[in-house]
C-alpha cells in the first residue's frame, strides 16, 4: 500500500522499536498499566484500528484485552504516531494483518511489523498540537455535558442514595403479580419506589411524548444513514455512521428518525445509548432497538439529559424483561414516570446541550484534519500538509 503513495525520500521507523515500561505499584498488570503518552490501539471489534493516546490527566489505568498497548521511545511523538494509525494507511497495514473477515482481529506479535512514514519535529508538533486541542474541547465538552445533567437532578430534587438503596421487600399477590404480572424481585426493590416517590410526578412517558414506532419500508436502491447501537457517544452524540443501500440493510433498520427528535435504546446493557437527532442524520434510519420520542412540553435536549440521569435510567432498567434479550417493552416504557421540567431550566439546559455538541463537533474536526494532514504529507509533502493544517486554525 505504501509504495503506491507518492512518498519521496520519506524515511521509515517501525514499530518493532517500542519499549515497555514497568509499574513498580503495578507489576502483576505490568503489560497492560497504563502511562500518560502511551498509545491504545483496539485489536478488533467495531473500533477496529482505533488509536488514541493516554492524556496526562490519566495517570493510573489498565488496558483490557481488545487493547493493545505501545510505549514509544522518546525520540518519537505518540500524537504523530497515533494520528498515523488513524488514517488510511495506518488502518490498511492493521486490517491486512487482521485475522477473520467478519469480526477482524490483529495480533500483538502483528505490531512490530507496522511501517510509519517519518517526518521532521515541526510536522510532529503542529500535528501534536491539533490533537491536544482536540482532546481539551472533548473535556470541556463533557464538562459542560455534565452541568445540564447537574441542573437536570436539581429539578428531580433527588438524593443520590436514592438510586443505591437495596433492601428486602415484601409484597402481597394482589400488589404484585396481579397488578404487574412480574414474579422477578428485582422488579419490587424499595430502591425504586424511592425513586418514583422523589420524582413526584403525575405524567408519564405516555402523556408528554410521542413515540414513533412505525416501520418504514427502505428503498432497495436508495442509500440510507443507519444508526446502530454503536454509533451512539456517552454524551448522546451520534458518531461513525455508515451509509448502507437499501437492500444490504438489516431486518431491524426499520425506523426513520428526524431532527430533533431522540432515540433511546431499549436493550438492557445499552439503556444509556440516548442521542439527539440532529440536522446531519434528519431522515436517517435506525435500529428497532431504538424508542424514537419527541415531546412538546419537554425540549429535546431536556429530554435526552432526562433519560440518561440516574434515577430514569434506573427505572428503565427495573422495566426490563426477557431472557434472552432482556429489554423493555413498549408498554412498560409509555408507563414510566417523568417530570415535566421548568421552561427556564429547559432554556439552560438546551444552550448548555447545543455547546456541547459544538465542541465536540469542532473537536471532531480537528482530529479529522490531523489525519488528513499525515496522508498528505505522505502522498506530497511535509510542507505543504503543514501549512494546509495551519491554514485549518491550528495554531502553534
Amino acid at each position: 500500500t505504501m509504495r503506491k503513495c507518492r512518498i519521496g525520500t520519506a524515511k521509515f521507523f517501525t514499530l518493532l522499536l517500542l519499549l515497555y515500561r514497568t509499574s513498580v505499584k503495578n507489576r502483576e498488570l505490568k503489560r497492560s498499566c497504563l502511562h500518560p503518552g502511551d498509545i491504545v490501539v483496539t485489536k478488533t471489534g467495531v473500533y477496529f484500528g482505533k488509536s488514541a493516546v493516554i492524556p496526562e490527566s490519566i495517570p493510573e489505568a489498565n488496558t483490557i484485552a481488545h487493547v493493545g498497548k505501545i510505549t514509544l521511545k522518546s525520540q518519537y511523538n505518540p500524537y504523530y504516531v497515533s494520528t498515523f494509525l488513524n488514517c488510511k494507511y495506518g488502518y490498511y497495514q492493521l486490517r491486512r494483518r487482521g485475522i477473520k473477515a467478519t469480526r477482524p482481529e490483529i495480533k500483538l506479535v502483528e505490531f512490530p511489523d507496522i511501517v510509519v512514514p517519518e517526518f521532521s519535529e515541526n510536522f510532529y508538533s503542529v500535528v501534536e498540537v491539533a490533537v491536544r486541542k482536540a482532546n481539551t474541547l472533548l473535556e470541556l465538552a463533557s464538562s459542560t455535558m455534565e452541568l445540564s445533567t447537574e441542573l437536570i437532578m436539581d429539578s428531580l430534587a433527588m438524593l443520590p442514595n436514592h438510586a443505591e438503596r437495596v433492601s428486602k421487600a415484601v409484597v402481597s399477590f394482589s400488589n404484585s403479580f396481579r397488578l404487574t404480572g412480574r414474579l422477578d424481585a428485582e422488579y419490587y426493590q424499595p430502591k425504586y419506589e424511592d425513586i418514583i416517590r422523589g420524582l413526584n410526578a403525575s405524567t408519564t412517558i405516555s402523556s408528554l411524548c410521542e413515540i414513533y414506532d412505525e416501520n418504514f419500508i427502505p428503498d432497495d436502491n436508495s442509500e440510507y444513514k443507519y444508526i446502530e447501537l454503536s454509533n451512539v457517544g456517552a454524551n448522546g452524540d451520534i458518531s461513525d455512521v455508515q451509509v448502507v443501500q437499501g437492500i444490504d440493510l438489516p431486518s431491524r433498520a426499520r425506523r426513520i428518525v428526524r431532527k430533533g427528535q431522540v432515540i433511546v435504546s431499549s436493550i438492557e446493557g445499552s439503556l444509556n445509548s440516548c442521542a439527539l437527532i440532529d440536522d446531519d442524520y434528519d431522515g436517517a434510519l435506525c435500529s428497532t432497538g431504538f424508542y424514537v420520542i419527541d415531546s412538546t412540553k419537554i425540549n429535546s435536549e431536556s429530554l435526552l439529559v432526562l433519560f440518561k440521569s440516574k434515577p430514569i435510567q434506573a427505572l428503565l432498567k427495573q422495566r426490563c424483561s426477557g431472557t434472552i434479550l432482556t429489554a423493555i417493552s413498549k408498554d412498560e416504557f409509555l408507563n414510566l414516570p417523568l417530570l415535566i421540567i421548568d421552561n427556564e431550566i429547559q432554556k439552560e439546559i438546551a444552550e448548555k446541550v447545543q455547546e456541547s455538541f459544538r465542541l465536540r463537533n469542532e473537536a471532531k474536526q480537528l482530529l479529522s484534519n490531523a489525519v488528513k494532514a499525515v496522508e498528505m504529507a505522505i502522498e506530497t509533502d511535509e510542507e505543504t500538509a503543514m501549512l494546509w493544517l495551519l491554514e485549518k486554525g491550528v495554531d502553534c
